[in-house]
Parts: structure tokens; sequence; C-alpha cells
């Protein structure tokens, strides 16, 4: 069966598995293949792969020798990876415990397993959770080619969202001031840093911001990265018109916050404004907000819009890409 692969010559082949086994893109239920000098590496998801890689389908073998939970249950579990955390999403326990008891004694590396418990929920976006297996909820978070340092006990996290958060860090400019309004524990500002920016990152949690000081720090950009404790609309004064590129990731809420954003914004900004909106409009609710609170000071053009992903039936998460272009 073909499936996607990373083609490259063999003597580049380890450079680029690395690369790929960093942002998590390495298909592990195929073997790593060599044909006449060139080595095909498969992949995941072939459009999260970087530009620079070549993509082709190829059949590699089917690696024989890895037991995976889904050998052992006897259907396919779901599930998703946080570092070497798993992360079950099940309403029955018993089924939880089942599939957890799988995880450790397949192949797969885990050093902990948890059920979620709750919704995320106040305003610092955590949630509870049962931990089935192990008994940290720390863990280190690997994604195209940066390290993060979280605990998703006191901590948002979705590695669901790594493929969004590259499409927009290849868009900063080496030089540019990017304003990061809800950053985490700094999977959108530490990638931005690294790729030239000056970064102001702010967030609520104090533990996400000490995660965050701690990541700029273990991915080398501290001293392009400015990481602040507090409620972004009290940190605007210090920054106002300064910021070439806002990332407003806090859907459900984040149109909330764009007159703070519109204070932030520079003579020419980008904004990429999160949401959660329903099917049947997913991104004028969006922009009609961006126009309330920049026009008529500014000019509003719709760069991207882009859906990241499902949320819930008839429910999508989206990104609009917006410039602002201050009015003479």
């Amino acid at each position: 069966m073909n499936v996607p692969c990373v083609r490259v010559p063999r003597e580049s082949g380890e450079a680029a598995r690395r690369r790929l086994a960093d942002a998590g893109l390495l298909d592990h239920d195929h073997e790593i293949t060599v044909a006449e000098g060139t080595l095909y590496i498969p992949v995941v998801d072939a459009d999260a792969v970087p530009d620079d890689l070549t993509v082709v389908d190829y059949e590699p073998p089917a690696r024989e020798t890895q037991t995976t939970p889904a050998d052992l249950l006897g259907f396919e579990p779901s599930y998703e990876r946080l570092g070497d955390i798993v992360i079950l999403d099940e309403d029955d326990p018993d089924r939880a415990r089942e599939i957890a008891d799988a995880i450790v004694a397949s192949d797969l590396k885990a050093e902990t397993v948890v059920n979620r418990a709750s919704k995320v929920k106040g305003e610092l976006r955590v949630r509870d959770w049962d931990v089935l297996v192990g008994d940290s909820t720390e863990t280190v978070h690997r994604e195209y080619g940066h390290e993060f340092r979280l605990d998703i006990d006191t901590v948002y996290f979705s590695p669901r969202l790594a493929t969004e958060r590259h499409r927009v860090v290849e868009a900063i400019q080496e030089g540019e001031h990017v304003f990061d309004m809800f950053a985490g524990v700094g999977p959108f500002a530490v990638p931005a840093a690294a790729a030239g920016a000056e970064v102001v990152a702010c967030d609520l949690n104090e533990a996400a911001v000490a995660f965050l000081r701690e990541n700029a720090a273990r991915n080398d950009v501290a001293d392009r990265l400015t990481a602040i404790h507090g409620d972004v609309r009290e940190v605007a004064a210090d920054y106002e018109g300064w910021a070439d590129r806002l990332i407003m990731n806090l859907p459900h809420s984040a149109s909330g916050f764009l007159d703070t954003a519109v204070r932030l914004a520079s003579d020419d900004c980008v904004i990429h404004l999160y949401d959660i909106q329903h099917e049947d409009d997913p991104f004028g609710p969006g922009l009609a907000a961006v126009r309330a609170a920049a026009e008529p000071a500014y000019e509003v053009e719709v760069v991207n819009e882009y859906v990241v992903r499902s949320y819930a039936p008839h429910e999508y998460n989206v990104c609009l890409d917006v410039r602002l272009t201050k009015r003479a």
C-alpha cells in the first residue's frame, strides 16, 4: 500500500529523519526504506511536511515487530500523544482502564496515561484528569524542532494545533514585532522568536508563563522573547502601536479583546484571530467584530480564511487572518 514518504538522498536521511521526528510526523507503522541511494521516510501528514522536503507516494514495508494497542484490544482506540503522555477521552472508566493497560503492554512509548475528567474550564483554560498510568502530568513535547516543557494539570496545550501553529510561524519575517496575547507555554511565541521576530508573549496563567520563560531559554530565544504574566488589557498600555503581528488564540472569547488588539497594532499589522463558529457562517462574525473594533481608523483586509479543525457537530475552529492598515 502506498503511503506518503519524504524522499531524500541517503546522505541527508538522518538530518531529515530528525526534523520529522521533532515535528511528530514520522509514521511508525512503516519502515524507512533505502532504494538506489535514496531514502524514503514514511510520514503521517504530508501537508505538514516542511516545504523544502519532497513528499512522494511510496510503498514501504509495514513494521511487523511493533505491537500496537489495537493488536491487544481488537479495536482501534482513540488517543493523543503529548510528549511521553498518552491522552484518552473515554466516558466509560472501565474502557479507559482497558485501553491504558493495552498501551502499557504495547510497544507504544508512554510514561503516563490520562483520561479527560472534565471540559476545559475557567479563565486559565485547564481541565481535570484521571491519571491511569504513571505519577506525573509533566512532559516535554517536541514540535517542528522546538521543545516545550509543560504540565497538563496546570496549563492548556493542544498537540492537534501543531500544523496550524507552523502555518502562522512560516509567515513571520525576521525583525517583525509579534505580540502573542494568550501565549500559554509558548507554542506560537517560541517558534516566532526562532524565526527572527521580536516577541512579547502574555498570559493570565502564572504557571504557563513560568513554563514559557523556561521554554524560551530551552530553545535559545530568551533574548528575543519577553514573557509577561498578566491580563493583556492591562499590559497593552506599555505596547500601544508596537505590534506588526498579533496572535489571538483564545477561541470563544478572543473577539472580546479586539479593542485591545487595535491598541497594540502598528500602522500595518496582521491579526490571526481564532474563533469557534457555526458551519453556516464560520468567518462572518469574526470579520464583523474586527471591523467594529478597527474601522474607521484602519482599513481592514482579509488575508486568509482558514478552517483549523472540526470542533463539534456543525461547528468549526477557524482562523481569520486580517491586515489592518492605518488610514491617514
